[in-house]
């Protein structure tokens, strides 16, 4: 049954409750909060107090439209939003005043913003041909779901002291929800990221959650209230009608919290608003594990799309250990709490007020993080048919030796590279034959100049180049894919031609496998001649049918081949993107192999 027949079997023409979330009471209850540990946060609170507050630009807001530069206004924002995230965070645990003053000034200062979202998005503005937001005309994007979050979090649990020290402030906290979500919300219900044709995406239940934290934490009406909140379960059907029955998500695990993790807590509040109980939906169980079935080992993943190498620690781990628990998955509860803990911290200001507040007030998540977790969630292998990937392990239950995963999928998925046949490969855990990840966003990376960026581009993935590069389009994928799942081996083949221009190549069959009694990666490409590509992290020593890979003074894989099949050249790349130097440092590597006569078999294994 759909979320919205259910929500309609639940109550039948009876009234609907809307309670307000219990799990996270307000400031007077200091039976919660003076349980939580509060010393980092409370240090990172007065830090940021000390340093004048980030100022939003009209300047930097138009430099998408003018320059393409996107990220000097967005991380302004982002930072002022964590800001005021750390202050309401330490006027709850410490009742200070000044904590409190400079959580009223930081909400007042989102509040008299002209727009709350993100200029690539404004599509508004883009149609006139303007630079700058029109204040009567808000557009409901990511942006304006992020700041209305935090309003709608912020007044639920400061809302005594806000009425004692700032009257007027709640007021005007709810009209700014209301003019800039809240009615567009109700107004325009052909949104793009509604997904009425099938089409739903993270942006779907990222908006929606915070629709229906602005609704039930802030709309005084309670008749409206649940206009809202039944516009909100009918858009969230479009997402869970997309998701794949295994549990995979094309965006790429980092994509996940944005969009199935949302999901999971805009469940979590329609459960305590309206007593609505999803957990028996079909697609939550292998939902809640898809971040740990591409976990390579510590903080690297199978990042796959737009996604980092290395997945940031602020992430709401306490979400999926709360699903994990719901659901009876040991292993989803395992690896949500090792993460954590190896961040070092419960909570993450920068993943949200809400969040935070959520994970704060959890003591089953307090002692799931001060606890060494037991359990693995290492399997053999993992395969996902519907985003067509798979994950294998020299040895279950463990990261230690060889991990490599395959994709092959088409190029017409969501934050797509061009990148149908990669594969990577970890050493005990960390990324060797790597993908390079997202590079940071600019206003073309959505557009139709996104292939442009060198990272996107075939030619730095780890995929043939038999003639020309890969082709961007649902049309452009893999064909005959198969894999092999056995204690011996695991492995995926599937011809690559179609993921090339139309008469380039009439057959390329890559078959990438871990076998495990030889401990080894075998690469095999049978098609035409061309180029093989290896991305590689770490210093490379090439020669004439090998290349050793070093992480400082120590060896750690060996690729080698027939020197008659194949002619090897190397390059390195220096880095000069933010993002890109955070995950690799100032440069990655690529070999590549011109083909002479295929096939080509291509052996890597540790250096002992």
């Amino acid at each position: 049954m759909s979320l919205r027949g259910r929500l309609s079997a639940l109550f039948d023409g009876s009234p609907v409750p809307l309670r307000a979330p219990e799990s996270v009471p307000d400031v007077r209850n200091r039976a919660v909060w003076d349980a939580v540990d509060g010393e980092l946060l409370l240090a990172e609170a007065a830090a940021v107090l000390a340093r004048p507050a980030p100022v939003l630009t009209a300047t930097a807001w138009a430099r998408t439209f003018r320059d393409g530069v996107r990220t000097e206004y967005e991380e302004a924002a982002g930072d002022l939003r964590e800001r005021v995230t750390l202050l309401v965070l330490a006027a709850v645990l410490d009742q200070g005043l000044p904590f409190l003053d400079g959580a009223i000034d930081g909400l007042v200062a989102l509040a008299e913003t002209t727009t709350w979202c993100w200029a690539p998005h404004e599509r508004f503005a883009a149609g006139r041909g303007e630079v700058l937001a029109d204040p009567d005309e808000p557009f409901l994007d990511l942006g304006a779901a992020e700041v209305v979050t935090l309003f709608a979090w912020a007044d639920h649990v400061l809302g005594p002291a806000f009425d004692a020290r700032a009257p007027g402030l709640r007021k005007r906290l709810q009209r700014e929800a209301d003019r800039r979500v809240l009615t567009p919300f109700e107004r325009v219900r052909d949104w793009h990221w509604l997904g009425l044709h099938g089409d739903a995406h993270n942006w779907n239940p990222w908006i929606h959650h915070a629709v229906l934290a602005a609704a039930l934490l802030l709309e005084p009406d309670r008749e409206r209230r649940l206009r809202l909140v039944r516009l909100v379960v009918e858009g969230l059907d479009h997402y869970v009608a997309v998701l794949p029955d295994d549990g995979g998500i094309d965006e790429g695990v980092a994509y996940w919290w944005h969009g199935a993790c949302r999901l999971l807590e805009a469940l979590d509040l329609l459960a305590e608003a309206t007593g609505l109980d999803a957990r028996d939906l079909p697609v939550l169980a292998p939902l809640i594990r898809f971040p740990h079935r591409m976990h390579l080992g510590g903080a690297a993943y199978v990042n796959a799309g737009d996604a980092p190498a290395r997945l940031p620690a602020a992430q709401p781990w306490h979400v999926l250990h709360r699903w994990g628990e719901r659901l009876g998955d040991a292993d989803v509860r395992a690896h949500a709490a090792s993460r954590a803990r190896a961040g070092g911290r419960l909570v993450w200001p920068a993943a949200g007020l809400g969040r935070a507040l959520a994970g704060l007030a959890d003591p089953r998540w307090r002692r799931a993080v001060g606890e060494e977790p037991t359990g693995t969630w290492f399997a053999r292998e993992e395969w996902l048919p519907r985003v067509q990937v798979v994950v294998a392990r020299e040895t279950a239950g463990t990261p230690a030796g060889l991990t490599v995963a395959v994709k092959a999928g088409h190029n017409g998925e969501r934050h797509n590279h061009l990148d149908v046949g990669s594969f990577w490969v970890a050493v005990d855990g960390v990324p060797v034959v790597a993908d390079v990840g997202q590079p940071t966003y600019t206003a073309a990376s959505f557009g139709p100049d996104r292939y442009r960026a060198w990272p996107l581009r075939s030619e730095w993935h780890n995929v043939p180049e038999p003639g020309a590069p890969q082709q961007p389009g649902s049309e452009h994928g893999a064909r005959d894919v198969r894999v092999e799942l056995t204690a011996a081996a695991t492995g995926l083949s599937a011809d690559l031609a179609g993921a090339y221009p139309e008469g380039v190549v009439r057959r390329w069959i890559r078959t990438v496998r871990l076998v495990r009694d030889e401990a080894c990666v075998l690469v095999e490409d049978e098609g035409a001649t061309g180029l093989l590509r290896y991305v590689l992290a770490g210093d490379v020593e090439v020669g004439a049918g090998s290349a050793v890979v070093s992480h400082g003074d120590s060896p750690v894989l060996r690729l080698s081949w027939d020197p008659l099949s194949a002619t090897p050249e190397f390059e390195y790349r220096e880095l000069d993107d933010p993002l890109l130097r955070a995950a690799w440092g100032e440069r990655l590597g690529r070999l590549t192999l011109v083909v002479r006569a295929g096939p080509v078999r291509v052996r890597l294994e540790r250096v002992p």
